[in-house]
């Protein structure tokens, strides 16, 4: 199956500034990815590049199986990017009219779609209004709208709830799954780590314009698991003992914390413990977050 994004070592060169130093990805077909990354990591230039508005220094990339640029790929792709700037003087009605215009749909599919996706990010009531008097979260759902309007095999979501209040960032999470659920691949840019957490089928951690990690965010549930320790007259040979079940070890006062690939290793740690003349008074995993993680990678100043 031809992915829906495929890149080798694309770079993006600004004078003597390296923005990408080398994204090598796959997106396979049909899934919900997370771009993400600390401030300056190269986001927003590599998402450029894969959209064709500029053009890589060098390397290679494809959208549908097409190289970057190519027209025929770009009909199936939708955009919604983070700072857009609408054209405020028509109506939300106009402004899907025009975009739909512009991408070719036919006059009776386009009225059709239109009137399907002014509703489902509830503006159908809002629809003869000019986009000048739209709130932040009103133009992030109408341009949602506009990103889906020529139904994209291929969409990018640049912090698509980012206005949004909670209903509205529920609305767009909804509207994710129900595309991804029709074989739409999203590619997804946010901040919100949260949102991308419970939306995504798996990330990317970019740092320095390159790939440092990919994770399948169904192995949360299992992987990737933080534990303290309760337990007292440990040695310092014991305590590196621990290290055959996990890794980072530390020792605070009483309480050992260290992550685990699994729990299930925890009925071997605790006998190793007890075999080590422990005393164990309490043994409390914690699955870690996709923050956590985020944390764990990129580091806390982002590895700037």
């Amino acid at each position: 199956m031809t992915n829906a994004i495929e890149t080798h070592l694309l770079r993006k060169v600004f004078g003597d500034y390296a923005a990408v130093k080398g994204l090598t990805l796959q997106v396979q077909q049909g899934e919900v990815f997370g771009f993400l990354g600390p401030n300056g990591a190269g986001k927003t230039t590599s998402m450029k590049m894969l959209l064709g508005l500029i053009a890589p220094t060098s390397g290679e990339a494809s959208l549908l199986g097409k190289p970057i640029g190519n027209r025929e790929a770009m009909r199936r792709v939708g955009f919604l990017p983070e700072h857009f700037r609408f054209q405020e003087w028509l109506s939300a009605d106009e402004f899907l009219l025009l975009h739909g215009q512009l991408l070719g749909m036919k006059k009776d599919d386009l009225q059709q779609r239109r009137d399907e996706l002014l509703e489902r990010v509830g503006l159908t009531p809002f629809r003869n209004k000019h986009l000048r008097t739209f709130s932040k979260g009103m133009l992030q759902r109408v341009g949602l709208a506009q990103a889906l309007l020529n139904r994209p095999a291929l969409v990018f979501l640049d912090e698509p709830t980012s206005g949004l209040d909670p209903v509205g960032r529920r609305l767009v999470r909804d509207v994710i799954r129900e595309v991804r659920a029709q074989g739409t691949s999203v590619f997804l840019n946010s901040h919100l780590l949260s949102e991308i957490e419970v939306t995504c089928d798996r990330v990317a951690f970019i740092q320095h314009g390159e790939v440092v990690r990919v994770l399948d965010l169904a192995s949360l549930s299992s992987d990737q698991t933080s534990v303290t320790i309760r337990v007292s007259n440990l040695g310092a040979e014991s305590l590196n003992g621990l290290s055959q079940w996990g890794r980072e070890v530390q020792l605070d006062g009483e309480f050992v914390h260290m992550i685990i690939a699994s729990d299930t290793v925890l009925p071997d740690l605790t006998r190793y413990l007890v075999s080590q003349d422990a005393e164990v008074y309490s043994i409390t995993p914690n699955r870690m977050s996709l923050e956590d993680i985020f944390i764990e990678t990129v580091g806390k100043d982002g590895g700037l």
